[in-house]
C-alpha cells in the first residue's frame, strides 16, 4: 500500500505541478457553501483576475454559528493571492473572528528566495515551497506544509491518497480522488491539528469537497463555478 501511495504521488505531481495555474485559467469564479451539521451557515468565494503572466485570486468568506438563536461563532474576511506565472509573490488577508482581528501580509523576497510574513500568529521568514491553505488550489495536496490564510502560522502536514470515489454534489456526479490531510506533529493540541478529508475532481483538478470535525461536522462543498 505504501509503495502504491508513493507511485501515485509521483504521477500526480508530474501531471499537475508543471503548469499549476493553467488548470484554473478557464475559471472566473468558484463558489463553495459552508455547512455545519448539514446546515448551510455561510460561503467561501474565489474570484480570478488575469493580466499577462499575473493571476490574482480574491477570496471572500463568511459564516455564522448560532445556538438557540444566539450567535456563538462568527467569521468574516477576505484575502488576495498574487501569482507571477506559477509562483506566489504576495498574499494579504484580514479576518474578523468573533470581533477579534487577524491578518496576514506575505511577500516573496527576491534576495533570500523565501516568503517574509507578518501575521497575527507568526512573524518571520519561511520556505517558498509553502502554500496558502485555501481550498481553491490542488497544490495544497502536494505541499509538506501550509500557511494559515487567516493568521500566517506555518503548519506541517501529511497528505495520504485514500482512493477514487464517485460522489454527487448538488445533483451532479463527479469522479474524484479522495485524500486525507493531517498534521505531521501528532503532539499538537486537538484544536490545532489538521484533520481534513478532501475530494478533488479528476476532470478539472478542482477541490470540490472538504470535511472535518470540530465542535460539529463541517463541510466545504462546491456550489458552482464559471
Amino acid at each position: 500500500m505504501k509503495k502504491f501511495i508513493i507511485i501515485f504521488f509521483l504521477i500526480f505531481s508530474s501531471s499537475v505541478s508543471m503548469a499549476h495555474m493553467d488548470h484554473y485559467k478557464k475559471f472566473n469564479k468558484i463558489e463553495m457553501e459552508i455547512l455545519r451539521n448539514d446546515e448551510i451557515i455561510g460561503h467561501n468565494y474565489y474570484f480570478f483576475k488575469r493580466k499577462n503572466d499575473t493571476t490574482i485570486v480574491n477570496n471572500e468568506f463568511k459564516f455564522e454559528v448560532k445556538l438557540f438563536g444566539a450567535t456563538v461563532f462568527k467569521v468574516e474576511g477576505y484575502g488576495e493571492e498574487t501569482y507571477l506565472k506559477d509562483n506566489l509573490i504576495s498574499y494579504q488577508s484580514k479576518t474578523l473572528q468573533n470581533k477579534k482581528e487577524k491578518f496576514v501580509n506575505l511577500h516573496f523576497n527576491k534576495k533570500t528566495k523565501k516568503f517574509d510574513i507578518k501575521g497575527s500568529s507568526y512573524n518571520g521568514e519561511t520556505s517558498s515551497k509553502n502554500v496558502i491553505g485555501n481550498w481553491w488550489s490542488h497544490k495544497i495536496l502536494q505541499a509538506e506544509s501550509q500557511i494559515s490564510p487567516i493568521s500566517g502560522s506555518i503548519k506541517d502536514q501529511i497528505v495520504t491518497f485514500i482512493g477514487e470515489e464517485n460522489i454527487i454534489l448538488n445533483g451532479k456526479k463527479y469522479n474524484t480522488d479522495h485524500f486525507k490531510l493531517n498534521s505531521r506533529d501528532k503532539d499538537l493540541p486537538e484544536e490545532k491539528k489538521l484533520n481534513f478529508d478532501i475530494w478533488m475532481d479528476k476532470e478539472t483538478s478542482m477541490i470540490i469537497r472538504v470535511t472535518y470535525q470540530r465542535m460539529g461536522n463541517w463541510e466545504y462543498r462546491l456550489r458552482s463555478y464559471d
